[in-house]
């Protein structure tokens, strides 16, 4: 094939050069104990080539750190003889990383910068992570093929560790402030595979992952993750087309969105030290939507033609446009064009997730077992072991709609079959970071509890409503309590939110409403407990709250509290009727109809 023919070393003899031949001083941040941010500019045997003849270099070849070949291609035609680097604006640089005298082929690292605009700064960077050849048939961890699209300019896009020469996505300062760039208005596109193995490079797993920063503070708000999930040659290859495609490549796509996850940030309280703490969100399955219709053109962005020889794989630097939904686009395309079979929730109870991702997913699996790939809400390894309340619409009969639920006064998902919450009160358990692991640098850490409490919820008659609520409190993983909205009476039907249209602002004062109106309703539960006598200091802690998050869960718990200790006095009296008047006010939302009855 054209683009793997092997790298010629046409550099010996094309060298109209300058060479550097003395000693270089040894850069001072090599291998020192700070952050790598930079390429070593000391290299040597330095070469410069002018291949368009024009009195110019257009490739600077060198040595990094004494042994590892270097190329600098100089795409925007300003390289000066007298340079040691490139630049990172409009240039590409390649590392023979195995020093195997190929370019850009397994084991080698590449980065391409891209200025659409000529203002001097990169708009674009790509990094092509290749890895070895033997990986086939399915994700290759090792590798990486990622755009970052810089949408607020602030020239942030990926980190390398350049002791390693390696992409390191997840190293942060303080508790999630990433050095690559997912903060303020930024897009990516990724996968996880060497770019030789890849069958159209125009295409992505992720695609995209767009951050949105709507008060440009350079924090993000919220956030889409879409995935067209690859399909992999494997030993039929008939059945998947792969017949049809070049022996080389394992990997194609198929250009349709199966995977759409939206989060926010309700509260509103992203800050730095606290840079991604998403509250909601929701995701889609199923067949999705073709977005072959979204091509996203880049002027001027192929490389130089004329070095197509130095690369084991140059189709990536003659790509002009990529397809993938749009920033502007992408959350309309979900709700209008999206064939969904699935829809899910997840709510970060205990405000305690601060990842880069979105609040991971509970899966619809055993409400009691806990570990990661273990079966059970948490089988994801990036779900909360316990705190987050996941609802799942396994047939999306609700369409992702939303509705605020009178027996807690929180957002539920509409047609949700079931849901759960495991309880953690302490935020006890958490996604951490720590440990050494070698391809990411840190590990994700979590802390699993021994026990925690279990509140699960149903939709007992099928219209979509949770109308079944059912606890176990101590932990024993059987449900010692259970109370029917249809048994009290009480109507389980809400008014639908409508989301299709909505904006960030429309989710951020839905989300104080519900904890203003969370709140306000404690208020009147602490009436009726001085009316009946029943002692609310014990509970002086959530009487002042200071944020709107608080809001939402001290009022929870104070109206909660303050139930269960009424509920526990009627019992103890033996008034049967006393208990029914108390779950119907409390499960009804409505503390006035308990309060009127106690005068």
């Amino acid at each position: 094939m054209q683009q793997f023919k092997k790298y010629i070393y046409i550099t010996l003899i094309l060298f109209p050069l300058v060479s550097m031949a003395q000693t270089p001083i040894p850069y001072w941040n090599k291998n020192t104990q700070l952050l790598p941010w930079r390429i070593s500019p000391t290299v040597t045997q330095i070469r410069h080539i002018d291949l368009d003849k024009d009195g110019d270099p257009d490739v600077l070849k060198a040595l990094l750190n004494d042994s590892i070949p270097i190329l600098w291609i100089d795409d925007d035609d300003d390289m000066k003889w007298s340079e040691k680097e490139g630049d990172t604006d409009s240039d590409c640089l390649l590392i023979d990383r195995n020093k195997d005298g190929v370019f850009a082929g397994p084991w080698d690292f590449s980065i391409d910068w891209y200025d659409k605009n000529k203002d001097g700064k990169a708009d674009l960077q790509l990094i092509v992570n290749n890895a070895g050849l033997k990986v086939r048939n399915y994700y290759d961890w090792g590798a990486d093929y990622m755009y970052i699209l810089d949408d607020d300019n602030d020239q942030i896009m990926h980190y390398v560790d350049w002791n390693k020469i390696m992409m390191q996505a997840w190293e942060h300062s303080g508790h999630a402030n990433f050095f690559k760039d997912y903060s303020g208005n930024s897009t990516f596109l990724k996968m996880h595979g060497s770019s030789f193995r890849i069958d159209d490079l125009r295409f992505n797993w992720e695609n995209p992952f767009i951050f949105y920063d709507p008060d440009k503070d350079g924090l993000t708000e919220w956030a889409i993750r879409l995935l067209d999930s690859p399909v992999f040659r494997n030993a039929d290859s008939t059945k998947n087309g792969f017949d049809k495609l070049d022996p080389a490549f394992d990997i194609k796509f198929t250009r349709s969105i199966d995977y759409a996850a939206i989060t926010w940030d309700l509260d509103g309280d992203n800050a730095p030290g606290n840079e991604f703490d998403y509250d909601m969100s929701i995701l889609f399955k199923g067949k999705g939507f073709n977005y072959e219709d979204q091509k996203h053109v880049f002027k001027n962005m192929p490389g130089k033609s004329e070095t197509d020889s130095f690369f084991y794989d140059a189709r990536w630097r003659k790509i002009d446009h990529l397809f993938f939904p749009g920033r502007d686009t992408a959350y309309s395309l979900i709700y209008k064009r999206g064939n969904w079979q699935e829809c899910r929730l997840v709510f970060d109870e205990d405000d305690d997730c601060n990842r880069w991702e979105r609040v991971e997913f509970y899966d619809p699996k055993n409400l009691f077992i806990v570990g990661t790939e273990k079966g059970g809400l948490d089988n994801n390894k990036q779900a909360d072991a316990a705190g987050d309340r996941g609802e799942f619409d396994l047939d999306n009969s609700g369409m992702g709609q939303l509705y605020i639920g009178s027996f807690d006064g929180r957002i539920h998902l509409y047609g949700a079959e079931w849901g759960a919450w495991r309880i953690d009160q302490l935020a006890y358990s958490f996604q951490g970071f720590g440990g050494n692991y070698e391809r990411w640098g840190r590990d994700r850490l979590q802390r699993q509890p021994d026990q925690f409490a279990t509140v699960k919820y149903s939709d007992s008659n099928g219209n979509g409503f949770i109308d079944l609520i059912e606890y176990d409190l101590d932990g024993d993983n059987r449900f010692e309590d259970r109370i029917s909205l249809l048994d009290l009476g009480i109507d389980d039907r809400k008014a639908l939110i409508q989301v299709t249209n909505a904006g960030y602002e429309d989710y951020k004062r839905l989300f104080r409403k519900v904890a203003e109106d969370i709140w306000a309703n404690a208020q009147v539960a602490l009436q009726v407990a001085a009316a009946e006598k029943v002692n609310s200091s014990w509970y002086a802690f959530y009487k002042k709250p200071l944020s709107i998050h608080q809001k939402y869960e001290y009022g929870y718990w104070l109206s909660f509290y303050i139930y269960q200790d009424l509920r526990h006095l009627a019992r103890e009296k033996g008034d049967v009727n006393r208990v029914n008047q108390i779950d119907k006010a409390y499960y009804s939302g409505d503390w006035y109809q308990l309060l009127k009855k106690t005068k």
